[in-house]
């Protein structure tokens, strides 16, 4: 049993994705292992050689491990493609709302603005875009970097957005908590973003 243990912790070494699609396929793995084992244990093979014989007729992990490595590197493209969903448009309606409040209050609206919102639709489109792509059975190679990118990008425009607004957009001295919650729901957004970006980028080379 001990090279069973050997091979899925050597496996889970070369992997890289979402923690709980890894940690189930990681499960998964050694389950089927496992009831390999026992089944040729049963048949009268002594433990050891039985975990040998089983490790053997799976592959090596270096075999194994592109196959795994595509499967969550197209779960961690999806969920990357979910953060950026759950936050962009969220954060683009209150953007929205502070602009409009400035607006109210006559204060000019910033050049960036147009520029910002087209960024933010165009980081929405390719999540939309990319959730219904990994719903395939066949993903585009390219899909994973095209989110990584995506994501990191939008993640960049958070804190360039928010600090548009606090420049230029609102006067701190009258919208100070609508500002304060903006900010403080922009750098949670941006880190959640940045982090699954990342991290799909990491997947999509390992798998390239």
């Amino acid at each position: 049993m001990n090279s069973i243990e050997d091979y899925v912790d050597e496996l889970a070494t070369e992997l890289r994705g979402p923690p709980r699609a890894k940690a189930r396929m990681i499960r998964e793995i050694r389950d089927g292992l496992t009831d390999t084992v026992a089944a040729r244990t049963d048949a009268g093979q002594p433990p050891e050689e039985a975990a040998r014989h089983a490790v053997r007729e799976f592959g090596t992990p270096a075999e194994v491990a592109p196959s795994c490595q595509w499967e969550l590197t197209v779960a961690q493209t999806r969920r990357t493609a979910l953060v950026l969903l759950a936050t962009v448009p969220v954060l683009l309606g209150c953007w929205r709302v502070a602009w409009t409040l400035g607006g109210e209050q006559g204060l000019p609206a910033s050049p960036d603005v147009p520029l910002l919102t087209a960024l933010a639709g165009a980081a929405t489109a390719v999540g939309c875009a990319a959730l219904v792509i990994t719903r395939r059975l066949s993903v585009p190679g390219t899909l994973p970097l095209v989110m990584a990118w995506t994501g990191t990008a939008a993640s960049i425009a958070m804190p360039l957005t928010t600090l548009v607004l606090l420049t230029t957009a609102l006067p701190p001295a009258e919208n100070w908590a609508l500002l304060l919650l903006i900010a403080a729901g922009t750098a949670a957004a941006h880190s959640a973003l940045a982090n699954s970006a990342k991290t799909c980028r990491q997947c999509a080379v390992r798998a390239g």
